[in-house]
């Protein structure tokens, strides 16, 4: 018979863009990860650092949990906005009464759904490009 391995921690997703994020939040403190280096080495700057804490900082769990996380596809700014939304969505699944209403209030369990537009036939190459008339 197969052992059944015990989860010690809450996994959840987050996506912006073309952005993926798979978080997996751990009870205790230690250091953030994201594909598997530190979180400030991956997302440099004190507003990348502000966007991470935000979650954390409106449920006040700071000291209580640590994540590591698996981003990928898009750019960093989707990444970071996805990293944010997988968060607050295992934030929530550790106490769902305590932690929904505030996170909701301010925002960050909402998934941006705007992505980029596909491509057009007969626009010229862009999405919203339109050919140019002639003038005469």
């Amino acid at each position: 018979m197969a052992k059944i391995k015990k989860i010690d921690y809450i996994f959840a997703v987050g996506r912006r863009k073309e952005s993926t994020a798979r978080v997996r939040l751990y009870r205790g403190k230690a250091e953030n990860t994201i594909n598997s280096m530190p979180a400030a080495k991956y997302f440099p700057g004190e507003l990348s650092a502000k966007l991470m804490a935000k979650p954390f900082g409106a449920t006040e769990t700071s000291e209580k949990y640590y994540f590591s996380a698996k981003v990928a596809g898009g750019g960093k700014e989707g990444q970071l906005s996805a990293l944010s939304l997988g968060l607050s969505r295992a934030l929530v699944k550790v106490a769902p009464d305590k932690n929904k209403l505030v996170l909701k209030k301010l925002g960050l369990l909402t998934r941006d759904s705007r992505i980029r537009q596909r491509r057009m036939v007969g626009k010229g190459g862009k999405a919203r490009r339109a050919k140019q008339s002639p003038k005469r």
